[in-house]
């Protein structure tokens, strides 16, 4: 087998919904959780943009009818008309967002990251320590956060495998990222020194007073010993 065909297999793809009930010796869970849906459904799926793009949508409707000479009581229905399909439309989108974070789940061992993903077809993604370059933070407002990880060139995973649990637009070089999660800052420092100590490196603190406008877009810090 190649190297580059080593550092492929580095990805194991299970079926299972939970890891292992045995872990391999010497390995233990640090952390687990999985994505908010109120935040998944915001930022993942739009759901503030397409919720403006409906209101719009009516408002447009309202004026075009308004202008034609119609009164209030017409223009109020015209507008009432299309907020069924308004409400069908957010009512899909928050569902399906609703549905992936609950299919998701993330865990944080002493040796790997894992992530198993998918409403329909349960799917679990090991990323051992040894394949990750660096990875990121970004805080929101209402609480959650993402961590974006990095990997080393020559390791790699297809973007659309991972949506929405990938960071946005990294197409040429796919960044896995837990999303939404609750705690982000810890979870963030948890990681950094669980790198630090598989590499025999020394983590790199993370300030717990930054804002979303201080760490724009993920910003990085990097795996000890790298």
């Amino acid at each position: 087998m190649s190297d580059h065909d080593a550092k492929h297999d580095d990805f194991n793809f299970t079926g299972v919904r939970e890891l292992p009930g045995k872990l391999p010796e010497g390995e233990r869970v640090l952390w687990q959780g999985g994505p908010r849906w109120t935040s998944l459904f915001r930022r993942a799926f739009h759901g503030r943009t397409i919720a403006l793009y409906f209101a719009i949508l009516i408002g447009s409707r309202g004026v075009a009818v308004a202008s034609s000479g119609a009164g209030i009581a017409d223009v109020l229905i015209a507008m009432l008309w299309l907020a069924p399909l308004a409400i069908t439309g957010l009512g899909l989108i928050a569902f399906v967002a609703w549905l992936s974070a609950r299919a998701s789940w993330y865990t944080i061992t002493n040796r790997r990251v894992v992530m198993r993903v998918g409403a329909v077809l349960e799917i679990s993604f090991n990323f051992p320590f040894a394949v990750i370059e660096s990875a990121g933070l970004r805080l929101h407002a209402e609480g959650t956060g993402d961590i974006p990880l990095l990997f080393h060139d020559g390791s790699s995973i297809a973007y659309l495998h991972l949506w929405p649990h990938a960071r946005p637009w990294q197409l040429r070089r796919t960044q896995p990222m837990l999303r939404s999660i609750e705690e982000p800052q810890r979870v963030a420092e948890l990681l950094a020194t669980a790198l630090a100590s598989a590499t025999g490196g020394s983590a790199l603190p993370i300030s717990a007073g930054k804002t979303p406008q201080t760490m724009p877009n993920g910003s990085m810090f990097p795996a000890a010993g790298h």
